[in-house]
């Protein structure tokens, strides 16, 4: 609600500021027609923002354009102005609620009357009052510019407050869009854990050691202790609670994660082929159980991307101050356009997928200070790199 509420704020200074800016402008600067005898197009923003902004504004208006015309000079057009503005603007403000709902040639008739009575009055005045003659074809001049001025300036007006009305919508929009965004995310993270259960369910049917038995079973209680958590984390999704960030060994959490896969990873064939180095004197700062999730989408992905017997390929190395994650499959690979646009919810190259699992993924790793590099071509396979800032082990240092 607060961005629709500074939509309005911004609408509220733009309806105000731009008629004021622009008719202490045209007052600054005006057209000189001839010897003592000045034109400006002051009328022009002085209805809009009488019309538009209603009587505040048009007062508001009305002081400043009698305040810069007396500070100009030229008693007779001072008098003139102290007469004519107070009564268009006037009659502006009453007409303003019914010109709102008007159609924008409505709109445009009403202005051009408006122009049109201000000057027939200041005419009668000028010439009947102070005996200020002026040519006929002077005035005939002054019309037409401030009709065109104004027709032009009405339509400009409407398309900016249009586009008003569409961020607006927008805004509200978006809303909607969340709940459905958020309904497609917790199915997204709670479908991961529950394939692992299934898979480790039917491995409990298979002919196995009661030992093993226990082991698949513990897992996959595990696992649905997991969903459970993804589900009480989206319902308290608006809280502020601080990140659980601990001092992690990536080794370890890879270790875990493939643990955690390896079920999927039988039952697709795919062989998972690890390389790990002795990280116990470095570790990395995060949330194990994000960043478990993290890894376990990036080797989902590949394990879906490759046919049956396919090859997983999990390296950890050091880099100067980094740890890198190196994980590489045989799949069908992506584009460059697709690799561009990972990370992006609802973007995926799988045909029952959400994106959202790559999402959670990006934003993981950023949170920890790290990158995601990919690199990929099409039907040979894709390799991504994530680089995590190291510390040392606070025993050794």
């Amino acid at each position: 609600m607060k961005y629709v509420y500074r939509l309005d704020a911004l609408k509220g200074w733009f309806l105000a500021i731009f008629p004021i800016l622009s008719l202490v402008l045209c007052m600054l600067f005006p057209v000189v027609v001839e010897e003592h005898f000045v034109w400006d197009l002051r009328w022009i923003p002085f209805l809009i923002g009488s019309l538009y902004g209603g009587y505040r504004l048009g007062f508001l208006l009305i002081a400043i354009t009698l305040i810069i015309r007396y500070l100009t000079g030229g008693e007779n057009g001072f008098y003139i102005s102290c007469i004519t503005f107070p009564l268009i603007g006037i009659s502006s403000f009453f007409i303003s609620k019914y010109y709102l709902k008007m159609s924008l040639l409505k709109k445009n008739i009403v202005s051009i009357l408006l122009i049109f009575i201000f000057q027939v009055l200041t005419q009668f005045i000028s010439t009947q009052v102070f005996g200020i003659n002026i040519g006929i074809s002077l005035w005939k001049q002054y019309f037409i510019i401030q009709v065109v001025g104004i027709v032009v300036v009405i339509i400009l007006w409407e398309v900016i407050l249009t586009n008003f009305q569409i961020l607006e919508k927008i805004v509200k929009a978006e809303k909607l869009e969340i709940v459905s965004h958020l309904a497609a995310s917790i199915s997204h993270e709670v479908r991961n854990p529950l394939t692992v259960t299934r898979g480790y369910i039917q491995m409990l049917q298979e002919d196995v050691s009661s030992q093993t038995k226990v082991k698949y079973a513990s897992i996959a209680l595990q696992e649905l202790d997991r969903a459970t958590e993804v589900i009480n984390d989206y319902l308290t999704f608006a809280a502020t609670t601080p990140e659980n960030n601990e001092h992690l060994r990536v080794s370890k959490e890879i270790q875990d994660a493939v643990n955690i896969i390896k079920p999927l990873a039988n039952m697709k064939g795919i062989d998972l082929k690890l390389s790990l180095l002795e990280d116990d004197a470095y570790y990395i700062i995060g949330d194990s159980k994000k960043f478990q999730q993290s890894l376990f989408n990036v080797f989902k992905n590949g394990i879906e991307s490759m046919p049956v017997n396919g090859e997983l390929y999990i390296h950890l190395f050091l880099h100067s101050t980094t740890l890198q994650i190196k994980i590489q499959d045989k799949g069908v690979g992506m584009t460059k356009e697709q690799i561009s646009r990972l990370g992006e919810p609802y973007f995926t190259t799988k045909e029952k997928g959400t994106g959202l699992g790559m999402m959670v993924t990006y934003s993981t790793i950023k949170n920890m200070n790290g990158t995601i590099s990919v690199s990929s071509v099409k039907g040979k396979g894709t390799c991504f790199c994530i680089t995590l800032p190291i510390h040392r082990n606070e025993i050794d240092t």
